[in-house]
């Protein structure tokens, strides 16, 4: 590359990255996910400037292994270990046994019925039975979905990663089928556990090392807890354990550290690389695409598709989740929320690079279908969330914002919304009877910031402040949901004394 071929790659680049910033908003009134466009961008340059296209397979496999590392990251710190901790078995069950389920409904009936080859049969069902950790955390963190539940999905986004991509790649090697069968779960099981313990220690020795760093800029411990999140895959890939497991959870023993330095710089420094990843991603992978070779998939990638939504999912959904005894809305609204999107793409990108036959119609259906279920599941999504009841209006949200005083002094904020049939309504500040270390500090009432005192009432639509430290941040939550949800005399024989 020239200085002259940089200087127009640069201008494309920003101007890509730009309209597709702007095209989040637009996709979001027209109920589909922002990474849609991405990925329709991406194939209408591909094939409208034929210097765009990307013909280089393997090349797109190591920079989207490279974007999901980025976005597991950020999941990973994002996500609470004492809200992972009651749904973890759920979650691994959903990753695990569930992709099991989803690969044999969706493979069979293609060996049977369409003669389809048992290699190419089963990287079609192994690649689309992994959800989408960009899909997941950016379509589900902008619905008010219960906390279970949305961390339930995220957890499964961030755990079945691993178990997919390293089937893909036994499948996809020289040696398929010339294995015994019962070798190929072993390998999976293995690499595994070996990528959780080696993310479980560098999650640990993150939590030890960040605090005590004492670096002479803020902007310096967002990289170092990058760095130790992506030296966490390459030491696990180094061993031949899961890099992406790894990743995820290191990134969640980091996150949910209760000293963690600037907390929120990391936070926010992972966000702005994981949106960047992710627009990255949907757009090399739309221009990796032959527009000339999708029509004659189309047909198979609509099967696949049905087979997913009708059969596979829902299975999937039930197997996994019943023996925990799951509330059936909760079944219900998984086997309905299961996001493909970047992450079944990159994966079929793996046999197209590695020239193992069939690959391009592995790539082709992989794509179409994910084209599909995008635009079938994301509106069914909201619609059945709210029919279920999964969607709390009253759901006690984390503001995103910048702050390095309340790092400082180890604090949070809570902020609430307060819908009119919430049992919220009508309770006076000092009824609240928040923890010890958290306070009601603001109602924003309308355009009108108010100054709370024991005799202000809240009232529907007001939306409140909460400072909390980290340490009480947990219990002020469960106080203001069983408030809304029992009243102000929920657990009155338990309540802390009412604030002044």
């Amino acid at each position: 590359m020239t200085l002259e071929s940089l200087a127009t790659a640069t201008f494309i680049g920003a101007l890509v990255v730009l309209v597709s910033v702007v095209g989040v908003r637009l996709a979001g009134r027209l109920g589909v996910p922002g990474l849609l466009l991405y990925l329709l961008l991406g194939l209408g340059l591909g094939s409208l400037f034929p210097g765009m296209h990307m013909s280089n397979a393997e090349l797109a496999t190591v920079l989207g292994y490279s974007a999901l590392i980025l976005i597991l990251a950020q999941g990973g710190l994002t996500t609470r270990v004492d809200e992972l901790r009651p749904v973890m078995w759920p979650a691994i069950t959903l990753a695990s046994v569930g992709v099991a389920v989803s690969i044999a409904i969706v493979a069979f009936p293609l060996v049977w019925w369409f003669d389809v080859s048992t290699q190419t049969a089963i990287i079609i069902g192994a690649v689309l039975a992994a959800t989408d950790a960009a899909a997941v955390f950016s379509v589900m963190r902008k619905m008010r979905l219960s906390s279970r539940v949305r961390t339930l999905l995220e957890a499964e986004a961030g755990f079945n990663d691993a178990p997919v991509v390293v089937l893909v790649l036994v499948v996809s090697s020289g040696s398929f089928g010339e294995m015994p069968w019962w070798q190929i779960p072993l390998i999976v099981v293995a690499e595994l556990i070996g990528g959780a313990v080696i993310g479980a220690i560098v999650g640990f020795a993150g939590r030890w090392l960040l605090p005590r760093l004492a670096l002479p800029a803020v902007g310096l411990y967002p990289i170092a807890a990058l760095a130790l999140l992506v030296g966490a895959y390459g030491l696990a890939s180094v061993v031949h354990t899961s890099g992406f497991l790894a990743v995820y959870v290191a990134a969640v023993f980091i996150g949910s550290a209760a000293r963690l330095p600037h907390r929120r710089s990391i936070i926010g420094f992972a966000d702005g690389l994981a949106w960047i990843a992710e627009i990255g991603l949907f757009f090399m992978l739309g221009a990796l695409a032959d527009i000339s070779s999708l029509p004659s998939a189309i047909p198979l990638a609509l099967v696949v598709s049905g087979l997913i939504l009708v059969i596979a999912r829902p299975l999937a959904a039930v197997v996994s989740l019943v023996p925990f005894r799951e509330h059936r809305s909760t079944v219900l609204f998984t086997s309905i929320a299961g996001l493909r999107g970047a992450v079944p793409i990159v994966f079929a990108a793996i046999p197209l690079g590695l020239g193992v036959p069939g690959a391009q119609l592995m790539f082709d259906v992989t794509l179409i279908a994910t084209l599909v279920l995008m635009i079938v599941q994301v509106p069914l999504i909201r619609v059945a969330g709210m029919r279920l009841g999964i969607v709390k209006k009253d759901e006690v949200v984390e503001l995103e914002l910048e702050s390095a005083p309340l790092d400082g002094m180890n604090a949070q904020v809570l902020g609430i919304e307060v819908p009119p049939e919430s049992r919220l309504v009508g309770t006076f500040i000092s009824e609240v009877g928040l923890p010890d270390g958290a306070v009601v500090s603001l109602v924003v009432r309308g355009e009108e910031p108010i100054v709370p005192d024991i005799n202000t009432r809240i009232r529907a639509g007001d939306r409140l402040l909460i400072v909390t430290t980290e340490e009480a941040r947990g219990a002020a939550e469960a106080r203001v949901r069983a408030i809304a949800h029992d009243g102000r005399l929920a657990g009155w024989a338990r309540r802390p004394p009412a604030r002044p």
